[in-house]
């Protein structure tokens, strides 16, 4: 398709004006935490990396970074092994109901985030009598994250089809060799990239950690929420959230790399 000189013009106009509302802000909070201010006040006064210094030496924030880094990561393993199952399921096998049950597993995505935590709130604390801990944030980070995983592993599958697994189970795989020497190889790079997506799902996520954490429980998010109108907290809430973008591009990258790579080589 090819447009006009305007119309070319018009769209880098607007994905300029995008870009820029988007990222002016994370510029912001780059600069503030450089700044000598305590209030974030701009333009900054001066320089200083005191901020930074302070935060990497927080107990309160090196504690939260680990809580959050434990959540993701059981988060993640639950949803790779779920996701996978559910994507083989749906995928390879066709049984009443296959549609309805796709839609229930897509589901959890697009719900509010306030509705996701308020009913699982509900649910553990009224219907299944359970204490708020860590183990029920990892429950609720990992019904929406494996989502990712499911998105990603069914593309793959529908991609590559059956021929390979049909001709090794013409040679006499069983189900399990087949998967392991046949399946899996196909699915590594679709498995990374959606295990990465869904880390990095998890270690930012604030609303449904807010309502399916305990008293103790403080991940990253909820550390940066509870201490940005301290005095003199909001710069090192401004390093925190720098390192917590910074860690939420790389695994979005590198599943964005590799998904492009796939394509290419196909």
């Amino acid at each position: 398709m090819r447009l006009s000189r305007a119309a070319r013009v018009t769209l880098g106009a607007l994905t300029a004006l995008i870009l820029v509302i988007v990222y002016v802000p994370l510029f912001v909070v780059l600069v503030n935490s450089f700044s000598t201010s305590t209030s974030l006040s701009w333009p900054p006064p001066g320089f200083t990396l005191e901020w930074w210094r302070r935060a990497f030496s927080s107990a309160g924030a090196l504690e939260a970074v680990l809580t959050s880094v434990q959540v993701a990561s059981i988060a993640t393993l639950v949803s790779l092994v779920l996701g996978t199952l559910i994507s083989l399921a749906l995928q390879r096998f066709s049984f009443f109901g296959r549609d309805a049950v796709s839609l229930l597993v897509i589901l959890p995505i697009a719900l509010p985030g306030i509705i996701t935590g308020i009913a699982l709130n509900n649910f553990f604390r009224t219907i299944m009598g359970v204490p708020l801990s860590i183990w029920t944030v990892v429950i609720a980070h990992a019904t929406f994250c494996i989502v990712t995983v499911f998105n990603n592993v069914i593309a793959r599958l529908r991609r590559v089809g059956t021929n390979l697994e049909d001709a090794s189970a013409d040679l006499g795989a069983g189900v399990w060799t087949t998967f392991r020497l046949v399946t899996f190889p196909q699915l590594r790079s679709a498995l990374l990239a959606g295990g990465l997506l869904a880390f990095a799902l998890s270690f930012d996520e604030i609303i449904v950690t807010t309502f399916t954490a305990g008293s103790g429980v403080t991940t990253l998010p909820i550390f940066i929420l509870n201490n940005m109108f301290r005095p003199n907290q909001a710069p090192i809430v401004a390093v925190i959230a720098v390192v917590l973008v910074l860690v939420s591009i790389i695994p979005i990258a590198i599943a964005q790399r590799l998904s492009g790579s796939e394509q290419q080589r196909r």
